[in-house]
């Protein structure tokens, strides 16, 4: 059904969005990647046949930039997340009014459907800037496009993820890794290849309009778990420290004001997100509403973890 159609992908060289991309070009379709700076974006073009790859300027926080990404399109999916702020690109402007944004101009365009991928955190009472501007997202798409199919993964892992490589890394030159508040919160690591086939099945799917569905592998770790796994992975041996949340967010806030070449390895506002679950809630709609059966974390982390442990050579990273 999606073949020669012309699907917009918003984030599409994104962690998430780059698998959405390659799943969307098996299917035959015409993919429009848009994002801010194309030329961090022509890997892209390699996955298709010529042409079948176009990528375009857009900026969910600039109107016109969407609508001129959108013109044309059948169907559009908006993976654009940010888990850090910094300069414009704050929680309210690109995951609040960006989503709500996209939804509207997605609606006016006649687009037949549009996918959402928010986050099973999302909650407008959270005391994450994060967490409420997923929720504040989801309400306007809900809003603007009632038929838009909203997906909330748990913690998503893959070769380029941004939880189980943070702490590698942090393994890596770190004597000890911190287990906030103890580490007793609950996740439920989705592989990235299940969401973007998640993707594809809910743009299509009639049953899926207007559905939220919230995506979860097939095993609940507690954070310290996840930690044990990720050390066993990298055959390394390091103290997992459990800290109050509180003491480690001053820390936190040096390390988000320093003029650091990298990412803060840790920010307050993740702080807060750690002491909440982050797993599928009970009676919710999953993966298997979709036909997909969940991959197990044990199942892929040893094919890109491995560069982690002591000679494990060049990282090439493969899609889907």
């Amino acid at each position: 059904m999606l073949r020669n159609s012309l699907v917009t992908v918003f984030g599409g060289s994104g962690f998430i969005g780059r698998y959405v991309v390659q799943k969307l070009v098996e299917q035959g379709a015409r993919v429009r990647v848009a994002i801010r700076r194309p030329d961090e974006g022509l890997f892209l073009k390699t996955m298709g046949a010529v042409g079948q790859v176009e990528l375009v300027q857009a900026n969910i926080r600039v109107p016109r930039s969407i609508a001129a990404a959108l013109k044309g399109a059948d169907y559009a999916v908006n993976c654009v997340g940010i888990l850090q702020q910094g300069g414009r690109q704050s929680f309210a402007a690109v995951q609040a009014f960006g989503a709500e944004a996209v939804a509207k101009l997605a609606k006016d365009a006649g687009v037949k459907q549009l996918v959402h991928v928010s986050a099973i955190g999302a909650d407008a009472e959270s005391a994450s800037g994060y967490a409420r501007s997923k929720a504040a997202g989801e309400a306007g798409v809900a809003k603007q496009f009632p038929d838009a199919v909203i997906l909330r993964p748990s913690v998503v892992f893959g070769p380029e993820d941004d939880f189980f490589n943070r702490f590698a890394t942090m393994a890596a030159m770190a004597p000890a890794l911190p287990l906030v508040d103890g580490g007793h919160t609950k996740m439920q690591p989705v592989y990235v290849a299940d969401v973007a086939e998640a993707v594809l099945r809910s743009l299509t799917r009639a049953e899926a309009a207007g559905q939220r569905y919230e995506l979860g592998g097939p095993q609940v770790y507690s954070f310290k778990q996840l930690m044990q796994l990720t050390l066993k992975e990298i055959g390394k041996s390091r103290l997992l420290l459990p800290v109050p949340g509180a003491a480690l967010k001053p820390l936190a806030f040096v390390l988000e004001i320093l003029p650091l070449p990298f990412k803060a390895p840790i920010t307050r506002d993740q702080i807060e997100l750690l002491k909440a679950d982050n797993v599928v809630a009970e009676g919710a709609k999953g993966l298997q509403d979709l036909g997909i059966e969940a991959t197990a974390a044990e199942a892929v982390l040893p094919t890109y973890l491995y560069r982690y442990r002591r000679g494990g050579g060049k990282f090439e990273p493969r899609y889907g």
